[in-house]
Protein backbone atom coordinates (compact mmCIF):
# COMPACT_ATOMS: atom_id res chain seq x y z
CA UNK A 1 0.00 0.00 0.00
CA UNK A 2 2.54 2.43 0.84
CA UNK A 3 4.64 1.47 -2.52
CA UNK A 4 1.48 2.29 -4.49
CA UNK A 5 1.47 5.52 -2.55
CA UNK A 6 5.25 6.04 -3.44
CA UNK A 7 4.29 5.59 -6.61
CA UNK A 8 1.80 7.59 -7.11
CA UNK A 9 3.52 10.64 -5.51
CA UNK A 10 4.16 13.28 -8.27
CA UNK A 11 7.66 14.44 -8.84
CA UNK A 12 9.06 17.21 -7.38
CA UNK A 13 9.46 20.20 -9.88
CA UNK A 14 11.85 22.38 -8.22
CA UNK A 15 14.08 19.28 -8.14
CA UNK A 16 14.10 19.11 -12.05
CA UNK A 17 15.23 22.86 -12.20
CA UNK A 18 18.64 22.07 -10.62
CA UNK A 19 21.88 21.63 -12.44
CA UNK A 20 23.66 18.07 -12.46
CA UNK A 21 26.42 18.33 -9.54
CA UNK A 22 29.68 19.56 -10.86
CA UNK A 23 32.39 17.05 -10.63
CA UNK A 24 35.14 17.92 -8.07
CA UNK A 25 38.35 20.06 -9.78
CA UNK A 26 41.68 18.70 -9.78
CA UNK A 27 44.04 19.39 -7.16
CA UNK A 28 46.76 21.53 -8.21
CA UNK A 29 49.97 20.01 -7.62
CA UNK A 30 51.97 20.62 -4.53
CA UNK A 31 54.80 22.29 -3.95
CA UNK A 32 56.82 19.58 -3.00
CA UNK A 33 55.80 18.17 -6.47
CA UNK A 34 57.52 21.37 -8.14
CA UNK A 35 60.80 20.01 -6.13
CA UNK A 36 60.52 16.68 -6.91
CA UNK A 37 60.70 18.03 -10.71
CA UNK A 38 64.05 19.16 -10.46
CA UNK A 39 62.97 23.51 -10.59
CA UNK A 40 64.19 24.62 -7.33
CA UNK A 41 61.70 27.48 -6.09
CA UNK A 42 62.76 30.89 -4.51
CA UNK A 43 61.26 33.17 -2.14
CA UNK A 44 60.27 36.55 -2.43
CA UNK A 45 63.74 37.82 -0.62
CA UNK A 46 65.86 35.54 -3.00
CA UNK A 47 63.85 37.13 -5.97
CA UNK A 48 64.68 40.35 -4.75
CA UNK A 49 68.48 39.79 -3.85
CA UNK A 50 68.95 37.98 -7.38
CA UNK A 51 67.40 41.26 -9.21
CA UNK A 52 69.84 43.51 -7.11
CA UNK A 53 72.94 41.95 -6.84
CA UNK A 54 74.84 42.12 -9.09
CA UNK A 55 74.37 45.07 -9.88
CA UNK A 56 74.17 45.83 -13.64
CA UNK A 57 75.70 49.75 -14.18
CA UNK A 58 75.99 50.81 -17.88
CA UNK A 59 79.01 53.26 -18.86
CA UNK A 60 76.87 55.91 -19.07
CA UNK A 61 75.75 55.48 -15.52
CA UNK A 62 79.42 55.02 -14.53
CA UNK A 63 80.30 58.21 -16.14
CA UNK A 64 77.11 60.27 -14.35
CA UNK A 65 78.21 58.89 -10.89
CA UNK A 66 82.10 59.84 -11.54
CA UNK A 67 80.39 63.89 -12.29
CA UNK A 68 78.49 63.71 -9.24
CA UNK A 69 81.13 62.71 -7.09
CA UNK A 70 83.34 65.46 -8.34
CA UNK A 71 81.00 67.85 -8.19
CA UNK A 72 79.94 66.88 -4.33
CA UNK A 73 83.74 67.14 -3.27
CA UNK A 74 84.08 70.39 -4.91
CA UNK A 75 81.09 71.51 -3.23
CA UNK A 76 82.20 70.23 0.13
CA UNK A 77 85.52 71.84 -0.12
CA UNK A 78 84.40 74.72 -0.70
CA UNK A 79 82.08 75.15 2.12
CA UNK A 80 84.60 73.65 4.02
CA UNK A 81 87.02 76.91 3.03
CA UNK A 82 84.11 79.55 3.69
CA UNK A 83 83.67 78.06 6.77
CA UNK A 84 86.80 78.45 8.28
CA UNK A 85 86.74 81.97 7.19
CA UNK A 86 83.65 82.81 8.97
CA UNK A 87 84.53 80.88 11.95
CA UNK A 88 88.04 83.10 12.18
CA UNK A 89 85.75 86.21 11.60
CA UNK A 90 83.34 84.43 13.97
CA UNK A 91 85.52 84.68 16.60
CA UNK A 92 86.80 87.98 16.25
CA UNK A 93 86.35 91.09 18.80
CA UNK A 94 84.19 93.79 17.73
CA UNK A 95 86.95 96.03 17.73
CA UNK A 96 88.94 93.69 15.80
CA UNK A 97 86.11 93.27 13.21
CA UNK A 98 85.90 96.97 13.26
CA UNK A 99 89.27 97.55 12.32
CA UNK A 100 89.08 95.27 9.24
CA UNK A 101 86.62 97.28 7.60
CA UNK A 102 88.07 100.50 8.49
CA UNK A 103 91.07 98.86 6.54
CA UNK A 104 89.09 97.58 3.82
CA UNK A 105 87.52 100.83 3.73
CA UNK A 106 90.71 102.41 3.18
CA UNK A 107 92.07 100.08 0.22
CA UNK A 108 89.32 100.79 -1.54
CA UNK A 109 90.19 104.73 -0.74
CA UNK A 110 93.29 104.56 -2.34
CA UNK A 111 92.12 102.75 -5.51
CA UNK A 112 89.66 105.66 -5.82
CA UNK A 113 92.51 108.54 -5.93
CA UNK A 114 94.87 106.48 -7.44
CA UNK A 115 91.61 106.47 -10.39
CA UNK A 116 90.94 109.84 -10.21
CA UNK A 117 94.79 111.14 -10.09
CA UNK A 118 95.33 109.28 -13.55
CA UNK A 119 92.00 111.17 -14.63
CA UNK A 120 93.20 114.24 -14.02
CA UNK A 121 96.40 113.76 -15.49
CA UNK A 122 94.70 112.73 -18.83
CA UNK A 123 92.26 116.27 -17.83
CA UNK A 124 95.58 118.24 -17.84
CA UNK A 125 96.90 116.92 -21.26
CA UNK A 126 93.80 117.10 -23.10
CA UNK A 127 93.18 120.65 -22.12
CA UNK A 128 96.83 122.15 -21.63
CA UNK A 129 97.81 124.72 -24.24
CA UNK A 130 101.26 123.03 -24.75
CA UNK A 131 100.62 119.23 -24.28
CA UNK A 132 104.82 118.50 -25.08
CA UNK A 133 105.96 120.59 -22.00
CA UNK A 134 102.55 118.73 -19.67
CA UNK A 135 103.78 115.67 -20.96
CA UNK A 136 107.65 116.40 -20.13
CA UNK A 137 106.44 117.67 -16.46
CA UNK A 138 104.35 114.27 -16.04
CA UNK A 139 107.30 112.17 -17.14
CA UNK A 140 109.36 113.72 -14.89
CA UNK A 141 107.25 113.09 -11.80
CA UNK A 142 106.12 109.48 -13.32
CA UNK A 143 110.44 108.95 -13.22
CA UNK A 144 110.46 110.11 -9.43
CA UNK A 145 107.81 107.94 -8.12
CA UNK A 146 109.48 104.92 -10.36
CA UNK A 147 112.72 105.66 -8.61
CA UNK A 148 111.13 105.92 -5.05
CA UNK A 149 109.75 102.36 -6.03
CA UNK A 150 112.73 100.87 -7.70
CA UNK A 151 114.81 101.95 -4.60
CA UNK A 152 117.12 104.02 -6.99
CA UNK A 153 116.07 107.63 -5.15
CA UNK A 154 115.64 108.54 -1.72
CA UNK A 155 112.33 109.14 -0.10
CA UNK A 156 110.94 110.60 3.20
CA UNK A 157 107.33 110.83 4.21
CA UNK A 158 104.94 110.31 7.30
CA UNK A 159 104.95 106.43 8.23
CA UNK A 160 105.58 104.01 11.01
CA UNK A 161 108.64 102.09 12.08
CA UNK A 162 108.55 98.36 12.90
CA UNK A 163 110.71 96.69 15.28
CA UNK A 164 111.43 92.93 15.81
CA UNK A 165 113.46 92.10 18.87
CA UNK A 166 113.87 88.17 18.05
CA UNK A 167 115.96 86.75 21.70
CA UNK A 168 114.84 83.15 21.05
CA UNK A 169 115.63 83.15 17.47
CA UNK A 170 112.53 82.19 16.56
CA UNK A 171 111.55 84.23 13.78
CA UNK A 172 112.43 83.36 10.19
CA UNK A 173 112.74 84.23 6.77
CA UNK A 174 109.07 83.91 5.95
CA UNK A 175 107.15 86.13 8.73
CA UNK A 176 109.44 88.54 7.79
CA UNK A 177 108.19 88.54 4.05
CA UNK A 178 104.55 88.46 5.64
CA UNK A 179 105.12 91.65 7.35
CA UNK A 180 106.55 93.02 3.81
CA UNK A 181 103.34 91.52 1.86
CA UNK A 182 101.29 93.27 4.75
CA UNK A 183 102.86 96.62 4.35
CA UNK A 184 102.62 96.50 0.64
CA UNK A 185 98.86 95.43 0.82
CA UNK A 186 98.26 98.24 3.59
CA UNK A 187 99.97 100.81 0.84
CA UNK A 188 102.96 101.22 1.73
CA UNK A 189 105.14 102.95 -0.74
CA UNK A 190 108.59 102.68 0.38
CA UNK A 191 110.65 100.35 2.88
CA UNK A 192 114.09 99.32 4.35
CA UNK A 193 115.07 96.95 6.64
CA UNK A 194 118.19 96.81 8.43
CA UNK A 195 119.82 99.78 5.90
CA UNK A 196 118.34 97.10 3.04
CA UNK A 197 115.94 98.59 0.50
CA UNK A 198 112.99 97.07 -0.46
CA UNK A 199 111.81 96.48 -3.97
CA UNK A 200 109.42 94.56 -6.17
CA UNK A 201 112.21 91.95 -6.71
CA UNK A 202 112.86 90.98 -3.27
CA UNK A 203 113.87 88.10 -1.50
CA UNK A 204 114.39 86.69 1.97
CA UNK A 205 116.07 83.87 2.81
CA UNK A 206 117.02 82.26 6.31
CA UNK A 207 120.85 82.69 7.29
CA UNK A 208 122.52 80.38 10.25
CA UNK A 209 121.05 82.82 13.30
CA UNK A 210 119.79 86.23 11.28
CA UNK A 211 118.15 86.34 7.49
CA UNK A 212 119.46 87.27 4.00
CA UNK A 213 117.56 90.18 1.98
CA UNK A 214 118.16 89.71 -1.33
CA UNK A 215 121.98 88.20 0.14
CA UNK A 216 122.58 90.71 2.77
CA UNK A 217 122.72 88.97 5.94
CA UNK A 218 120.96 91.14 9.30
CA UNK A 219 120.24 90.79 12.39
CA UNK A 220 118.09 91.01 15.32
CA UNK A 221 116.55 93.33 16.18
CA UNK A 222 114.77 93.71 12.91
CA UNK A 223 113.72 97.55 12.21
CA UNK A 224 111.78 98.06 9.41
CA UNK A 225 111.57 101.81 8.21
CA UNK A 226 108.03 101.95 5.99
CA UNK A 227 106.86 105.21 4.73
CA UNK A 228 102.88 105.64 4.12
CA UNK A 229 99.37 106.54 5.54
CA UNK A 230 100.68 105.44 9.16
CA UNK A 231 96.42 104.97 10.09
CA UNK A 232 96.39 102.24 7.21
CA UNK A 233 99.61 100.48 8.05
CA UNK A 234 99.35 100.11 11.59
CA UNK A 235 95.74 98.64 11.65
CA UNK A 236 96.99 96.14 9.16
CA UNK A 237 99.89 94.59 11.45
CA UNK A 238 97.60 94.19 14.40
CA UNK A 239 94.51 93.16 12.53
CA UNK A 240 93.83 89.47 14.22
CA UNK A 241 95.90 86.67 13.20
CA UNK A 242 98.00 89.25 11.85
CA UNK A 243 101.66 90.11 11.96
CA UNK A 244 101.56 91.09 15.31
CA UNK A 245 99.77 88.23 16.47
CA UNK A 246 102.48 85.91 14.76
CA UNK A 247 105.67 86.79 16.01
CA UNK A 248 104.28 87.20 19.36
CA UNK A 249 103.33 83.58 19.26
CA UNK A 250 107.00 83.19 18.55
CA UNK A 251 108.01 85.22 21.67
CA UNK A 252 109.29 87.99 19.84
CA UNK A 253 108.70 91.43 20.99
CA UNK A 254 107.20 93.56 18.37
CA UNK A 255 106.67 97.71 18.61
CA UNK A 256 104.69 99.63 15.82
CA UNK A 257 105.61 103.13 16.19
CA UNK A 258 103.59 106.45 14.17
CA UNK A 259 105.98 109.20 13.17
CA UNK A 260 105.47 111.99 10.64
CA UNK A 261 108.65 111.77 9.03
CA UNK A 262 110.65 108.73 8.20
CA UNK A 263 113.46 108.58 5.84
CA UNK A 264 113.95 105.63 3.55
CA UNK A 265 117.51 106.35 2.23
CA UNK A 266 119.22 102.93 0.95
CA UNK A 267 119.15 103.03 -2.50
CA UNK A 268 119.65 99.97 -4.82
CA UNK A 269 121.83 100.32 -8.35
CA UNK A 270 119.70 100.47 -11.46
CA UNK A 271 120.21 97.08 -13.41
CA UNK A 272 119.66 97.08 -16.68
CA UNK A 273 117.17 94.44 -17.76
CA UNK A 274 119.38 91.24 -19.66
CA UNK A 275 116.43 90.42 -22.48
CA UNK A 276 113.11 93.01 -21.46
CA UNK A 277 112.86 96.18 -24.02
CA UNK A 278 110.34 98.26 -24.03
CA UNK A 279 107.38 98.03 -26.87
CA UNK A 280 106.84 101.65 -27.48
CA UNK A 281 107.70 102.83 -30.61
Amino acid sequence: MSDENEASTPENPLRRELPEEVPPAAEEPAPQAAEESGVPTLSGRQRLVKGLWPPRVSRAQLIVAVLLFGLGFGLAVQVASNSDGDSALRGARQEDLVRILDELDSRTQRLEDEKQGLEDQRTELENSSDQAEEARKQTVEKERQLGILAGTVAAQGPGITLTIDDTKGTVKADMLLDAVQELRAAGAEAIQVNGVRVVAGTYLSDSGSGVKVDGNKITQPYRFKVIGKPQDLEPALNIPGGVVQTLEKEQATVTVERSTKIVVDALRAAERPDYARSSSR
